[in-house]
């Protein structure tokens, strides 16, 4: 290719410079940076010279953008000497194909090259009809059967005038089909303009009740919400739904069609009454019909798809992010209680490190109802090992058990300070029966090693929820339905980030929080924890070199996110990087301080000008994140901890009635609204309309998974087993969302499993979903929970 023309188009690096409004040269940085093989979490906290300050969220733009970017010149190169081994690359087409800034635009450019299948067009090209379809589409006053004579090929199955027009048609229809051009001015009209329809299958309509609302059901293609499109997309693969793309139904039924008028705009014809103006006519409606409305609605119909994939993943993220960074209790002897009703309540009692120091069951619940000698056990538990904490898995027989340690709270005011709090079992279950659980715990049943899980969780959400698979946490939407590969990609992302946000105590963190840190796998993270096991605690981060296949690179990369804070440097307390102490040590010169005591001394490190300690390595950004953590260092970016306080006497959707105001937590967020735990075994709904007196466009600019929020009881379908909450206390009974609320949460149900059997919400409602009533807001619930129930456990 020419040099003029390669450089005409702008760099990689200045496409993304210009997306996310940043100077080439950080872009330029931050990609050498990630292409030596550093971590999104050590450019945005260690590199901010070099990218003169990108942060972690423009890293992550930068990082998914620099992927497409890249694999689009891959494909161009690709493309280019494919057209150009066929000697058909002219300067005009080059040029177009370097400045192709879309995969889409690039295969369109590249259609009419394409090596393909024998097609109609190419046997009628081989049976020498091309150059009667240049002259009746130059000369349409040509009589097409007079014209047609000349090209009779009895070897080519060319024996009459019409096979000849027939195969004239098709190479017409194959190079209007292909013209990039057209094809772009088509798919922009028809996202603007098209709708997307769905029908009910013939035979469906009992099978396929959940999806009621979608069984004729038509509206914008571009402004369908992802929830919306991803349940009808379900409901096509489940048999029970027709999908298809139309135009408004004046736009079909005008003559002539304007998808036709376009391609005939394209080639600049007009039916004007000459000899072949009917032929081109029929050509023209056969290359809108038979090629290209068939291939750009499966194109429309699959960008829509893609687009709500990504917002579902991109909910997924946002929630799991909040997950991860919900404020730990802190590290004190917990006890976690797995509630269970014919195979009693699992108890374990974990120490202030989440070491398992003693476990057993008791049987408070039906039928055996051991109340008083379960009270007992668990006394006799709490005081042998000064338990502070008591998490609550919220499965089944959650609140009977939440009331048994309500008593124990009680009956030990005078002896400890307890506190109980329920949480959730979601994905426990993965971790219990996981290789890693079998590994820590071999010898205990799996039972237990839920409860294990669930009193870690209340001591530290983020330590114990990156040992389960993030898609088994279940505050998902969708989750089965996306692109498995991108919800990896971006889950890891989000995970990788929130634990190097915190950083680890290397001496204390599993080996599954310490692979999550930046520039560590699976691997050395196990390496480090046997060599802490042989060797005993690190006393220093320099010693972390002596772990096996830590080197160098690994060092710099990990070390500032790892913590030691009973060693003999300092500093390896804090995010300061080892990299950067001499920094430090420059400060403490320069005033005459000791460096232990200037750590903390918010009064004196407030006055400090970070200019004053600049050098060639180290500039302003760095030094000022040096001093930010000196006075408060390894402090934890997670909010203080807070547990929701449910309602004495409020344990069953039976005790609600409309009218009730109670506290909750919020279990998942999704685009349609809140799911509210408050307390009965069953999630209730604060639309999205519901959840400020101000419009909210999006349920994420008000609440986040792990808040705890005041809510109001609007409506209670006992049937269904739906509660419609709102977070606006002026609100009555009868301002519950109707039907247009209702339709917009239907078949949207967030995806993920759920552990236990007696605690229902987004993750599975119970049986299936009736259709939508009138009026009310149970249609809602129809649709955000219309999967199975999950598997009860066999409690």
């Amino acid at each position: 290719m020419s040099n003029t023309q390669s450089t005409a188009i702008p760099s990689i690096e200045q496409i993304i410079a210009t997306e996310l409004s940043v100077q080439p040269h950080q872009v330029a940085a931050a990609v050498a940076l990630l292409d030596e093989g550093a971590t999104v979490p050590f450019i945005a906290r260690y590199r901010k010279e070099a990218t003169d300050g990108l942060d972690d969220t423009q890293l992550r733009n930068l990082e998914e953008r620099l992927r497409y970017l890249r694999e689009l010149a891959e494909r161009r190169e690709t493309i280019l000497k494919s057209i150009s081994e066929q000697e058909k690359l002219t300067p005009e087409l080059e040029a177009a194909i370097l400045a192709a800034d879309t995969k889409t635009r690039l295969e369109d450019l590249y259609l009419p090259y394409k090596p393909k299948r024998r097609t109609r067009a190419q046997i009628a090209r081989e049976a020498g009809l091309e150059p009667l379809a240049d002259a009746l589409l130059a000369d349409p006053t040509l009589t097409p059967e007079s014209e047609a004579a000349n090209y009779l090929n009895p070897e080519h199955k060319i024996e009459t005038a019409k096979d000849a027009l027939d195969g004239a048609k098709q190479i017409l229809m194959e190079r209007f089909s292909e013209n990039a051009e057209l094809l772009t001015r088509l798919r922009t009209w028809l996202w603007e303009q098209a709708e997307i329809i769905s029908t009910v299958a013939d035979g469906k309509d009992k099978e396929g009740i959940k999806f009621s609302d979608y069984f004729a059901h038509r509206e914008k293609l571009a402004g369908i919400p992802s929830h919306r499109a991803l349940a009808l997309f379900r409901g096509r693969n489940e048999g029970i739904l027709h999908v298809s793309m139309a135009l408004p139904e004046e736009m079909e039924a005008a003559t002539p069609h304007p998808g036709e008028a376009m391609v005939a705009a394209s080639i600049d014809w007009q039916h004007q009454q000459r000899a072949a103006d009917d032929w081109l006519g029929e050509t023209v409606r056969w290359t809108w019909k038979i090629k290209l409305a068939t291939h750009l609605e499966t194109e429309l119909l699959g960008r829509v798809r893609e687009m709500a994939e990504d917002e579902a993943i991109q909910v997924f993220a946002r929630n799991l992010n909040s997950l991860l960074l919900a404020p730990p209790a802190g590290a004190r002897a917990t006890m976690g209680l797995d509630p269970g009703l014919r195979t009693g309540v699992k108890v374990v009692v974990v120490d202030e490190t989440g070491k398992l120091l003693e476990h057993t069951t008791i049987f408070p619940h039906q039928p055996r109802n051991q109340w008083d000698q379960s009270l007992a056990t668990l006394a006799t538990l709490c005081i042998k090992h000064q338990v502070n904490l008591i998490a609550i898995g919220n499965g089944t027989a959650s609140r009977e058990t939440d009331k048994l340690a309500g008593e124990l709270v009680k009956k030990l005011a005078s002896k400890l300070a307890l506190t109980k709090i329920i949480v959730s079992e979601a994905g426990a279950s993965v971790y219990s029966a996981s290789e890693l659980a079998a590994r820590e715990f071999p010898d205990l049943d799996v039972s237990f090693r839920g409860a294990v899980s669930i009193a870690r969780r209340l001591q530290d959400p983020l330590a114990e929820l990156v040992k389960i698979d993030p898609k088994s946490i279940g505050v998902g939407q969708y989750q089965h339905d996306v692109s498995q590969v991108k919800l990896a990609r971006s889950l890891d992302a989000v995970v990788e980030d929130c634990v190097n946000a915190v950083g680890v105590d290397v001496n204390t963190a599993s080996a599954p929080l310490l692979a999550r840190i930046s520039g560590l796998n699976t691997t050395i993270a196990g390496n480090i924890v046997t060599y802490r096991e042989k060797h005993g605690a690190f006393p220093n981060r320099e010693a972390l070199k002596q772990v096996p296949r830590l080197g160098e690179k690994t060092f710099e990369q990990a070390a500032g996110f790892l913590r030691i804070t009973t060693g003999d440097q300092p500093l390896d307390g804090s995010s300061v990087h080892p990299e950067a102490y001499s920094v430090v040590e420059r400060i403490a010169a320069a005033h005459q301080r000791v460096l232990k005591d200037m750590i903390g001394d918010a009064g004196f490190l407030k006055k400090l000008k970070p200019d004053d300690y600049t050098d060639e390595r180290f500039g302003v950004h760095t030094v000022s994140d040096i001093l930010a953590e000196l006075e408060k260092p390894g402090r934890d970016p997670r909010p203080e901890f807070k547990a929701a306080e449910f309602m004495e006497g409020v344990e069953d959707i039976k005790d609600l009635k409309p009218g009730m105001i109670l506290e909750g937590a919020v279990t998942n967020v999704t685009n349609f609204g809140a799911f509210v735990d408050v307390g009965v075994h069953q999630d209730g709904l604060v639309h999205v309309s519901a959840l400020s007196e101000k419009f909210v466009k999006d349920a994420h600019e008000v609440v986040s998974p792990g808040d705890i929020v005041k809510v109001k009881v609007l409506e209670v379908d006992l049937d269904r087993r739906r509660i419609s909450l709102t977070m606006r206390m002026d609100d009555r009974h009868d301002d519950a969302p109707r039907s247009a609320g209702a339709r917009q949460g239907s078949n949207n149900r967030p995806g993920g499993g759920q552990r236990g059997g007696g605690r229902h919400n987004a993750q599975g409602g119970r049986g299936k979903a009736a259709p939508a009533s009138n009026g009310t807001f149970a249609a809602l619930f129809a649709k955000a929970q219309q999967e199975k129930d999950s598997k009860k456990r066999s409690g």
